[in-house]
Order: C-alpha cells, then structure tokens, then sequence
C-alpha cells in the first residue's frame, strides 16, 4: 500500500465558510461526481471514444481552488480535464457534447476528452501530454502582471491556476516554470492534485522528494501541502494564495494529497493498485465527507441538498440528451479551426 503523509499544513479545522459558500462548493462537487458517473455509463455504451480519465474522488481540488477564483482568472488543466472545465463554469452540455465529438461542444466536438477549452471562461485547455499546460498558464500569469506593470492597467490583477498530477513534477517544465514565476513574482498558483499513481507508477518510487510542496523551497516560494479529500482545506489554501498572487507577491506551490477513484482511464483496468489501499481511500470520499460536515455544522438539512442532487441530475441527464441530439461536424469543415480565423 502506498503510504500515506499525515498532518497536512492546511486542514478543515480553522477553515470558516458560510452557508451559501457551503452550498455552492457543494454543488460543484455533485455536478463534478455525477457528471463522471454519466461519461463512464456513456463510454461503456459507445458514445464516447478514445481515452477518457475521469476525476472521481479529486472533486474537493477542484471545487476548492477554481470555486475561489473570480471568472476572469484562468484556469489550465490537464487530460483529466472535465471537472475543472465545469468548475470554471462550462455547461455541462457543452462538456458533454464535446466528449460526443459533437459540434455544439466546447471544442466544435475537435477536442474530445482531452482537450477542452472554453475562450469564454477562460479555461485555457485540457492537454494530453503531462506538463505542457503549465508554460501556457504561465504566459496567462505574465500577461496579467505585464498588462499592470508596464501598460498600467490597474484592473490587470488576473490570477492564473495551474493543475497536474504528481508525476508532471519530474518534467523540466515543472522547473523551468516555477523558475520564471519566482523570478518575475508571476500571479500564478501551481496546483499539484498528488493521487499518488502516475498511471501505473507509485508515486514514492518515481521521485527523489516525495513530499512535492517542499521543492518549492527551492525557488523561495511558497510551497503548502494541504488535505485533498477536504474541500475546506483546499478552499483556505487556495483563498491564501490567490490573495498572495492578487497583492503582487508572486507563485504559490499547492500539494493536494487526494485520490482517484477509478482507473487511469477507462480503458485502465486499474490492478496496479491494492483493493486494501482503494479502499481506505475511499472512505475518505470528499463528497460523502462535506455533506456530513454541513449537516454536522447546520449549514443545510437534508431536503435542501437532495434538492441540489435531483437538480443536478437533471442537468446532467439534460446535457447527455443534449449531446445525443447535437450535429456532428461537417466533414466539409475538416480543416476548419486549424488556424485562427479573424
């Protein structure tokens, strides 16, 4: 079993949050549950195709981080993209269609699964190599301090977040943008989402520092590492580091120590991993976990949030139905969006 760290800098404990916030980390964290649940039904029936990597158990750093940034901050992703594109506010039926390979989704159905963006949300791409999404939240980051600093526009105060796996922190990206950030004191937060596997690699055996939040040190940054099944403590983090990133004081390195819940990918029959280990993960599911606190807490009753789950079934029952009825692209547009049209 792989070890697991203990003691996180940043827990659920001091974390304050009022109802609505509650609720709204709430509803992102079902949309992002049940919308993962659907793709592997719809994938397993053929309507999807390729690889597909869901992001089930991880929904506490996605909901946690994005949910605290403001619409106009940018988000990059990796090819276990769906629930960051929805936390960043694409439409569910937008996600799903393109998975359809539909041309109402968000890529004209020529991204699929792994390459969703939205110009509209500022969702910077999903992106199926490891590493090559955080040069391009990098260069978000430098344009907003760039834009501020040397055009002086004020309201230049975007912050950029950048997510991938533990096993992206051994590629020369990783380093060389840390590097750049430090230096130039970019706005950007660098989201390490730790499942401890890197496909089929356990993440100890992989690398010479485990413990990633350290390597920020290096740098003379920022580096916390915080409870990923705990939508709180990655929520408190992400406010501090964005905050830090607004006032001009440069990168934060988050660790996130989380878990997927599934495969790889779909096509992973996921045997790497032991049923003991899998297990224990799982009873730290995220979602099961703040719907107990905000009960625990008062935050909300039950009614309320059985409410929030039928009507996020809707939503998502709605989006597959959607896609099913949407056009696919026209084989005379085959060349179409290959480059940028004015």
């Amino acid at each position: 079993m792989v070890q697991e760290r203990t003691l996180p800098m940043f827990q659920a404990a001091s974390a304050q949050i009022s109802a609505e916030e509650g609720l709204r980390l709430f509803e992102d964290m079902v949309l992002g549950r049940y919308f993962e649940d659907r793709c592997a039904e719809m994938y397993y029936r053929g309507k999807m195709f390729g690889f597909v990597h869901l992001y089930n158990g991880q929904e506490a750093v996605s909901s946690g981080v994005i949910k605290s940034l403001r619409p106009d901050d940018y988000v990059c992703s990796t090819y276990r993209d769906h629930v960051h594109a929805l936390s960043a506010g694409v439409p569910a039926r937008n996600v799903m269609a393109e998975l359809f390979g539909k041309e109402t989704g968000c890529s004209r159905g020529r991204g699929g699964s792994m390459h969703l963006f939205s110009s509209e949300h500022n969702f910077l791409g999903g992106f199926a190599f490891i590493g090559e999404g955080i040069p391009v939240a990098l260069g978000a980051a430098f344009q907003s301090k760039y834009r501020r600093d040397a055009l002086g526009q004020n309201d230049a105060d975007q912050v950029a977040a950048c997510f991938f796996g533990d096993g992206t922190t051994n590629n020369g990206q990783f380093f060389e943008c840390l590097n750049m950030a430090a230096l130039w004191k970019l706005p950007i937060i660098f989201v390490v989402e730790n499942n401890k596997w890197a496909i089929g690699m356990a993440h100890e055996r992989s690398t010479s520092q485990p413990e990633i939040y350290r390597k920020a040190g290096v740098f003379g940054i920022p580096g916390v590492e915080v409870d990923g099944m705990d939508v709180l403590a990655v929520h408190a983090a992400a406010q501090t580091a964005i905050a830090r990133a607004r006032a001009g004081e440069g990168p934060t390195l988050i660790e996130c120590l989380t878990y997927r819940f599934r495969g790889h990918s779909l096509a992973d029959p996921d045997e790497m991993r032991s049923k003991e280990e899998k297990q224990a993960w799982q009873a730290r599911d995220p979602l099961s976990k703040f719907e107990a606190y905000l009960l625990e807490q008062k935050l909300a009753g039950e009614p309320e949030l059985k409410a929030i789950k039928q009507k996020i079934q809707d939503t998502v029952d709605e989006a597959v139905k959607f896609a099913e009825e949407s056009p696919d692209p026209s084989p005379d547009e085959l060349h179409r969006y290959v480059f940028a049209e004015e």
